[in-house]
């Protein structure tokens, strides 16, 4: 029979053997035997802890714990967690429901924690303590919190029953996690408690203390001992040099006149950093060994610690009171010596309006608890759901990582502001260097899941506090400010720890940067500067958040997308159609002329008209999908149109890529509407509006603007992302120079790419050409430069190259422009022949005088070239091209390509110049609609510019962004057209290009019209095509006032429109009338044309006449006169005798209307018409009896711009004189 195995340990052996060799290996001193009797400790504390919860089920080991070193928390437990030995699973129920409805209690794991406590962070010779606390064993050490520290507790060995344990946050890979210890820790040995003083301490109480610290009596009290209730206690200030902090005692039962009676000690031996954590408002305690000292650069005289002085509670048995005259041998104090407190210091009343503006913080004591983490980095809490506390004016970096929601703190003598203003809407609680923040309760939570910009960042705000000293309401605008930067920027465009990063030597913060153009903005020059020991010893109490004024925020960062949708919101609240087509002109358009002027408006909005102003921040990005370039955030994309110095345009990709913040710029929105208003009595409702829509960009000067370079991932970042594609372009590539001479515009063309099956029917492909010469022969990268050229071979003439761009090399587009040198780099290894390009067909290339065609893959890029990479035997012309105004102006050479530089003087929606079918009624949406540019022409050396029109038809439709009124445009081989009425035009091809020279503002003032004689305009050369004159009407050749349907414009008597075919959608009748008058200023003679309501300024009416003559027309429909030297006659026989011609008749014969005005014209031949001018006649004139016989000029067409009475003209109404 086999023999039976022998049975394995009990569950209670195995746990025993486990923790003799956890406490051999982690507590015993290494290198000596073990120690039995440190082991029987150990397990004895734990199984009394263990007994003590009543819940054990009748085992007498925590079997279900395991020891746990301090190695083993920080590389193994990567979770927060929490064990609590004396616990029951009811205590610890009840404890989860502590965290709240909402909160996420940490997770409890059975762990039993032994180790050292400690204020030495290792066993460095040199280390300087600095009132942290820690945890030790053999394996390592690990900082620690304990809320209420007992001097006695440091350098023994503990067993700690409740603890919790946090890693480090994975954005805090390189800290260490930390320990909160719950309760009171558990010794292993028995303390040894301090004897009792054989002989009671004799102590100083604050109101002697006080008394020896006025009267400086350092060389008759060497040392004294001080005792009192701590009363305050300072911030702990730590510097480069050393750690300080300061206490205030005050009396024990203070009377009212002992109520001012406090005395300062300031503790600053490094040993004696750890009685900060031991203090406890409103407890007694004694101070040993102290001396009066006074403090470095300062007048203050304070009781100082030395290195050995001792902390201890107060015990009344145990000390007695000094008595100054008796055991010091000094005199009796007397109330007359008692300090008085320094006066404040007055400031100067510089104007009653900005005392008004400053108001008072209260200083107050706070308990309450963490709800919320606004922004951990920038130390911003949400304490008890509705104030906000700034911790980033003391230094609290340890404490700082026990804060989260459930925390509970106890603020003493912290200020309270109400309406910093910034953008903060809540009250703020902020501890200044004279008050204390102290830990009170352990939350029962986990951290927080915080985003990026609440976690990173910490030395830059401290910068923003210790460095550029800003005070509370501006850090506050400055931390939401950066919040808006990280959350338009992070983490697409960069790394959340690459915007945030301080300021270094040599290396600026690129979000200071782009948070201000300046540090001036952030702190004035006369801002005040902290001082810390002032702050803290100076009574009564002074600080810069006693007094402060309400912040105006200085301007904000809106995300892209909200700035479009508030320039979009704003185009629409100034969208006024009374205003786009005013009275009294609106009163005679028709209903098709007034929803063209409706079609198409604009509206800029200016930063600086914004409340706050608003500044532009984003990425350069040049799109291939629009071939333009645009600025970028998470939120959108915006077009944007860039001229730098000179009217230059930004030829330099090297900008791509990079970062823009400007506050000057120009926010464009550009209004399309469909509507249908019947006429102008309806242009107050919106309800005729069929459709409308935008388009919004941004333009603005490269000199207005702070351009940064985005920085690279650095290769330890925390997050690492792909490398860009331009890296291998780096290692090696190709590249040619090659100079623009002519760039064509951006289409779809029909493109047969290569590759592609060829049953594929081609796809009209967003594309563009240029043409060019090269510039040597191909370089290959040598290092971080270019090597020589290849030679070229023997033919010396210029190698023109037709350069095809489409795909993503469309992104191109916005960076070409004539007569500029670039370098074009195709990167890989070096290919032959690359640069030389392939045609199906040379005959093409030889009669563009071209080479080689060559398409531009999307992986090559482009360099603008430098001044040394130009050979200097060529002469590039930086000027723009342009077409003589002889050629431009002239009949001949129609169809041809002619370019020029011009000034935009308006912009409309109408009909393409080559519809000439009649647009039918009611049938308006089957006329295509084109884009009508008029404008000025640039000539050297004319003072008065002719004026031509630009039309812009599919497939070139939206136009480019940038062509508004006002803007300077250079405009690069338009299609010269010559229209029926010998009108010369311009209209836009697939070789068209523009480049925009300057901006145009919306709020421009019109130069005044020239004034002239009209003999002026009958001289060659230089003629202006609108100004003034003074002149006298001769005679009236005709006049006619109609009644139109504002619809058909078919007649309308008696207001009814006499249409017979179809009902008219409308019954609104319109008032037309036109004059047409002779006359001169002596220099000459002039038929002029006046429409509309200049017809009543021609005749003299005032409005309230004007509009009873247009009613007595109103029952015919329509009145016409016409003149023909001296008398009237009528268009109609039948009505000569009615009083209404009659008056007509008369009236227009009449000094009231024939009288000297002041005219406002423009020709009726247009500078463009290039018909043959009308010859001078000859003309016999009687003089006496002496027949002459002279040339005569024809009669100048002009037509009405304003009629004005002559400043010594009578004023008296028409009728009264014509009666």
């Amino acid at each position: 029979m086999a023999a039976c195995p022998a049975p394995g340990p009990s569950p209670e052996q195995a746990w025993l053997a486990d923790a003799q060799t956890f406490i051999q290996e982690t507590l015993c001193p290494t290198g000596k035997e073990p120690n039995n009797e440190l082991t029987q400790l150990v397990i004895d504390c734990v199984k009394m802890m263990w007994l003590s919860q009543g819940e054990n089920q009748g085992f007498t080991l925590p079997l279900s714990y395991r020891f746990v070193s301090v190695q083993n928390l920080k590389t193994h437990q990567n979770l927060p967690c929490c064990s609590h030995l004396t616990w029951s699973s009811t205590a610890y129920q009840a404890w989860v429901q502590g965290a709240g409805p909402n909160g996420n209690a940490l997770p409890r794991e059975q762990l039993l924690l032994l180790g050292t406590l400690t204020d030495l962070s290792g066993d460095l010779e040199h280390e300087r303590p600095d009132g942290s606390l820690y945890v030790k064993d053999n394996t390592g050490i690990l900082g620690c919190e304990l809320i209420d520290l007992d001097l006695s507790w440091l350098g023994h060995l503990f067993l700690f029953p409740s603890w919790s344990y946090l890693p480090p946050a994975k954005w805090k890979s390189l800290e260490e996690g930390h320990l909160e210890l719950w309760g009171a820790p558990v010794p292993v040995f028995p303390l040894t408690t301090n004897p009792e003083p054989l002989a009671p301490i004799p102590v100083l109480y604050p109101e002697k203390a006080l008394y020896l610290l006025t009267h400086r009596m350092r060389r008759q009290v060497q040392e004294a001992n001080l005792a009192g209730k701590l009363i305050r206690l300072s911030a702990l200030i730590k510097s480069q040099k050393k750690e300080y902090f300061v206490l205030t005692l005050g009396e024990l039962s203070p009377t009212d006149s002992q109520a001012l009676n406090q005395v300062s000690i300031m503790v600053q031996i490094p040993a004696q950093m750890v009685w900060y954590r031991v203090f406890w408002p409103g407890r007694s305690y004694v101070l040993t060994r102290l001396r009066i000292a006074k403090t470095r650069r300062h007048h203050y005289h304070i009781w100082t610690t030395i290195p050995s002085s001792n902390l201890m509670l107060l015990k009344p048995d145990c000390v007695r009171e000094l008595e100054l005259e008796l055991e010091l041998g000094l005199g009796k104090p007397s109330l007359k010596d008692k300090p008085k407190p320094p006066s404040v210091p007055t400031k100067s009343q510089n104007s009653k309006g900005q005392a008004d503006l400053v108001r008072h913080s209260r200083v107050l004591h706070y308990s309450g608890m963490v709800t919320g983490v606004l922004n951990e980095s920038a130390s911003l809490y949400l304490l008890d759901g509705q104030l906000i506390l700034c911790l980033a004016y003391q230094q609290i970096r340890g404490l700082k990582r026990m804060i989260r929601p459930g925390v509970s703190l106890e603020l003493r003598d912290v200020h309270l502001l109400h309406s910093v203003g910034g953008g903060t809407t809540r009250p703020v609680l902020v501890p200044c260097l004279h008050g204390t923040v102290q830990l009170r309760s352990f939350s029962h939570q986990k951290p927080e899941i915080l985003s990026s910009h609440q976690v990173h960042g910490t030395y830059l705000y401290e910068q923003l506090v210790w460095d550029y000293q800003l005070g509370l309401p501006t850090y506050l605008w400055a931390t939401k400010a950066l919040e808006k930067l990280v959350c338009k920027l992070c983490p697409h465009v960069l790394r959340c720890h690459q915007l945030l990063k301080h300021s270094s030597p040599g290396n600026p913060s690129l979000a200071l940067q782009l948070l201000a153009s300046s540090p001036d903005v952030l702190t004035p020059p006369d801002s005040p500067i902290r001082n810390a020991h002032s702050e803290i010893l100076e009574e009564p109490h002074q600080c810069i958040f006693q007094e402060y004024t309400q912040l105006q925020t200085p301007y904000t960062f809106p995300d892209l997308l909200t700035m479009m949708k508030e320039g979009q919101h704003s185009a629409w609240a100034n969208f006024d159609p009374k205003a786009l087509v005013p009275l009294p002109e609106s009163a005679y358009l028709t209903s098709y002329q007034i929803n063209r002027r409706l079609a198409w408006s604009w509206h800029c909005v200016l930063p600086s008209t914004l409340q706050p102003a608003q500044v532009l921040v984003g990425v350069l990005v040049a799109s291939s999908h629009k071939g333009c370039l645009q600025l970028r955030d998470l939120s959108a994309s915006m077009p944007c149109l860039l001229l730098a110095e000179n009217s230059q345009p930004l030829a330099d990709p090297r900008f791509i890529g990079c970062l823009v913040r400007t506050e000057r710029f120009q926010l464009v929105v550009e209004r399309e509407v469909e509507s249908n208003f019947p006429s102008w009595k309806e242009l107050t409702m919106a309800g005729f509006i069929q459709r409308q829509q935008t388009r919004v960009y941004v333009q603005f000067f490269l000199t207005d603007a702070l351009i940064l370079p985005v920085p690279r991932p650095s290769p330890d970042a925390s997050t690492t992302s792909a490398p860009p594609q331009t890296d291998s372009a780096c290692l090696e590539g190709q590249s040619r120079l090659f100079l623009l001479s002519h760039k064509e515009a951006l289409m779809n063309r029909n493109f047969c790419v290569s590759g592609r099956a060829s049953s594929e029917s081609p796809m009209p492909t967003l594309s563009f050409h240029v043409s060019g010469s090269w510039l040597g022969g191909t370089q290959r990268k040598e290092g971080t430069g270019w090597g020589p050229p290849e030679p070229l071979g023997s033919e010396k003439k210029d190698q023109k190259v037709f350069l095809i761009f489409l795909g993503s090399s469309v992104r191109w587009f916005a960076f070409l422009y004539p007569g500029k040198v670039y370098r074009l780099i195709a990167p890989g290894p070096p290919t032959s022949m690359l640069f030389e390009g392939e045609s199906s067909s040379q005959r093409p290339l030889e009669l563009a005088g071209c080479v080689s065609c060559l398409t531009v893959q999307d992986d090559w890029t482009l360099e603008l070239g430098r001044s040394q990479d130009t050979p200097d035997v060529l002469e590039i012309s930086r000027e723009l091209p342009k077409s003589s105004l002889t050629h431009l102006l002239s009949d001949k050479f129609p169809d041809s390509l002619v370019s020029f530089s011009a000034k935009i003087l308006s912009r409309t929606i109408c009909d393409p110049p080559l519809t000439f079918r009649r647009r039918q009624p009611g049938n308006t949406g089957t006329v295509k609609t084109c884009v009508k540019l008029t404008v000025a022409l640039e000539i050297a050396d004319y003072e008065f510019t002719p004026h031509l029109n630009i039309y812009i038809e599919d497939p070139h439709l939206p136009p480019p962004i940038g062509l508004l009124p006002g803007s300077q445009v250079h405009f690069s081989q338009l299609e010269k057209k010559i229209s029926r009425s010998s009108n010369v035009y311009c209209r836009f091809c697939s070789s068209t290009s523009i480049q925009v020279l300057s901006f145009s503002q919306q709020t421009r003032v019109s130069d005044p019209l020239p004034h002239i004689y009209l003999a002026e305009l009958l001289q060659k050369g230089q003629a202006p095509f609108q100004a003034t004159t003074s002149c006298h009407v001769v005679f009236i050749f005709s006049l006619q006032i109609m009644w139109v349907c504002a619809h058909c414009t078919s007649l309308c008597p008696q207001g009814r429109c006499s249409r017979q075919d179809l009902t008219c959608p409308t019954q609104t009748a319109i008032s037309q009338a036109s004059i047409r008058f002779l006359v001169e200023d002596g220099t000459a003679e002039a038929l002029v044309t006046c429409r509309n309501h200049h017809v009543a300024a021609a005749l003299g009416l005032s409005p309230g006449e004007w509009t009873f003559l247009l009613d007595c027309v109103r029952v015919s429909g329509k009145l016409a006169l016409h003149f023909k030297g001296p008398g009237a006659e009528s268009e109609s026989p039948a009505r000569i005798h009615e009083p209404l011609t009659l008056f007509l008749q008369t009236l227009c014969t009449s000094p009231s209307v024939l009288r000297p005005i002041k005219l406002a014209f423009e020709l009726t031949r247009r500078p463009s018409d290039v018909s043959p001018r009308e010859p001078p006649r000859l003309q016999q004139f009687q003089c006496g009896d002496l027949p002459l016989l002279t040339r005569v000029n024809p009669r100048l067409q002009l037509a009405c711009l304003s009629l004005q009475e002559q400043e010594h003209s009578s004023t008296l109404g028409a009728f009264a004189t014509s009666c």
